[in-house]
């Protein structure tokens, strides 16, 4: 896969996932320790529950200091329409204690840092990484699908698909990947549809 291709079809995935306006997990927060949060409880989950579990959640705790000192039972009972909740209410609750703490309540802005934070995996950390304006790919189950359907990679581990992509498009590109490929993934949601049209921009 030559670099020119893989951009031409990347702008035609823009394209294509542009046609429904839509909120992802990472965006529209007014604090960045919320965006961190935010992405970790998507996992695994549609953005479009994410959010508004999300909003409950900030609506009743404001502050990472109150979230951090919540009833581990508060929290699920908010959080309870995301997948694996219970693990999650663990990883909110740490995230936000170590935030307060020892943070200033700033989430650390180097991958580094932030993939030393309970539940935060390199995905959740370089989505957060490039919604505040850093060169980063956060590899999702969209990315991945997609990137392998284009041959913009040909493995399947998260990690060396990030190394793929990273080489394989200009570093100015990096930010807006998952965005676009998560709305491309999320606006096509019949796997025949979807197919159907990567095969199509395949062949650009």
């Amino acid at each position: 896969m030559d670099q020119k291709t893989a951009i031409r079809q990347l702008k035609e995935l823009e394209r294509l996932g542009g046609v429904k306006k839509m909120r992802l997990a990472a965006e529209g927060w007014r604090e960045e320790w919320q965006t961190l949060i935010s992405i970790l409880m998507s996992a695994r989950t549609r953005d479009e529950v994410t959010v508004i579990v999300a909003e409950n959640l900030f609506a009743e705790f404001s502050t990472l200091d109150a979230i951090g000192k919540a009833n581990p039972r508060d929290i699920s009972r908010v959080i309870g329409p995301v997948n694996f909740f219970q693990n999650k209410t663990k990883y909110v609750i740490a995230i936000s204690k170590i935030l307060h703490e020892k943070h200033g309540g700033k989430p650390p802005r180097t991958i580094e840092e932030l993939i030393t934070l309970p539940g935060v995996g390199r995905k959740t950390a370089n989505v957060f990484l490039a919604e505040y304006g850093a060169d980063a790919i956060g590899v999702d189950t969209h990315v991945s699908y997609i990137s392998q359907k284009l041959g913009w990679t040909s493995h399947t581990d998260p990690d060396k698909i990030e190394q793929d992509l990273l080489m394989l498009f200009p570093q100015a590109q990096w930010r807006e990947l998952n965005s676009t490929l998560v709305r491309f993934g999320k606006t096509y949601q019949s796997r025949i549809e979807k197919n159907r049209l990567l095969e199509k921009i395949g062949k650009i």
